[in-house]
C-alpha cells in the first residue's frame, strides 16, 4: 500500500517526501479536529474502577 502511494505521487523523490509529510500532517490534523472529539463520548477512559465508593 505504501509503495502504491509512493509510486502514485508525482515528482522527484524530495517532492514525494514533502507530499507524504503534508498528507500525514493532514490526516493527523483531521483526526484531532473531528474524529477524536466525535468518538470521545463513547470511550470510557474517564470511568475508573478504582476510587471512593
Amino acid at each position: 500500500m505504501y509503495g502504491l502511494l509512493w509510486r502514485a505521487l508525482p515528482g522527484p523523490r524530495w517532492v514525494r517526501a514533502v507530499l507524504v509529510l503534508v498528507l500525514v500532517l493532514a490526516v493527523v490534523g483531521v483526526c484531532f479536529e473531528w474524529v477524536f472529539p466525535a468518538i470521545a463520548p463513547y470511550v470510557p477512559f474517564n470511568e475508573t474502577t478504582v476510587g471512593d465508593q
